[in-house]
């Protein structure tokens, strides 16, 4: 009995000095502190234009690229000068060949055209001589200053008059044509080809109309070519 109860004595002391060992050993790892461990702060750094980049981290920005360092633009739009006057030429020609109903080549003036299209849709009124408004011996006055470099006067009576007469048959591109009753000629235009003529129109501006028009073939007097004097 007394071997039995010393025994079991002996065991629980060494359970006991089991358990403080093991409590010592883990007291003695050392736990990291704050001050121990350094935190990385990620690095910045600035570039041009406000543009900032941390390193390790997604950037957005709102800037914008731009290409106009110098050198890189001039060797870019240098070479598209003359092809975008071609360009524009060409697109002329394409747009007022449909009004015209002819093949674009056979639409040389380019002159002509720009003007056309410059003046193009501005609406008619009296006395007007404006691209807000302009009436049609003001435009046929313009056109043949700017593209034709001759001059007239100011009516479409005067113009009349100052003009010699053209045969339907024979007339030219930059010829006038007159429209009105008898000899009172009330509107006037500037032929172009295909029996077609551009003028000051009271209810569509500054347009494109074919002499065989239900409203303007009947009022037809005639075409004129300035007098060579």
């Amino acid at each position: 009995m007394r071997l039995n109860s010393y025994i079991i004595y002996l065991a629980v002391m060494l359970s006991i000095a089991a358990c403080k060992s093991v409590r010592n050993s883990s007291s003695s790892i050392k736990k990291p502190t704050n001050n121990s461990v350094k935190k990385k702060t990620p690095q910045k750094r600035e570039f041009i234009n406000g543009i900032e980049v941390t390193l390790g981290a997604t950037t957005k920005t709102n800037h914008q690229s731009s290409s106009s360092a110098t050198g890189f633009t001039k060797k870019i739009d240098e070479p598209f000068i003359g092809k975008s006057e071609k360009e524009k030429a060409h697109f002329l020609q394409l747009k007022y060949a449909v009004y015209v109903e002819v093949p674009t080549n056979k639409l040389k003036n380019i002159e002509l055209l720009e003007l056309i299209d410059k003046w193009w849709g501005t609406k008619y009124c009296i006395g007007g001589s404006t691209e807000k408004c302009i009436d049609c011996s003001a435009f046929t006055q313009i056109l043949q200053r700017e593209i034709f470099y001759t001059t007239l006067p100011r009516t479409s009576q005067e113009q009349f008059k100052e003009s010699r007469r053209v045969e339907l048959e024979d007339l030219q591109e930059g010829d006038l044509v007159f429209f009105g009753s008898g000899r009172s000629i009330s509107h006037v235009g500037v032929y172009l080809q295909n029996n077609k003529f551009v003028h000051a129109s009271t209810s569509q501006g500054v347009t494109i109309t074919d002499l065989n028009d239900k409203y303007w073939k009947p009022r037809f007097v005639g075409g004129g070519r300035l007098r060579l004097f």
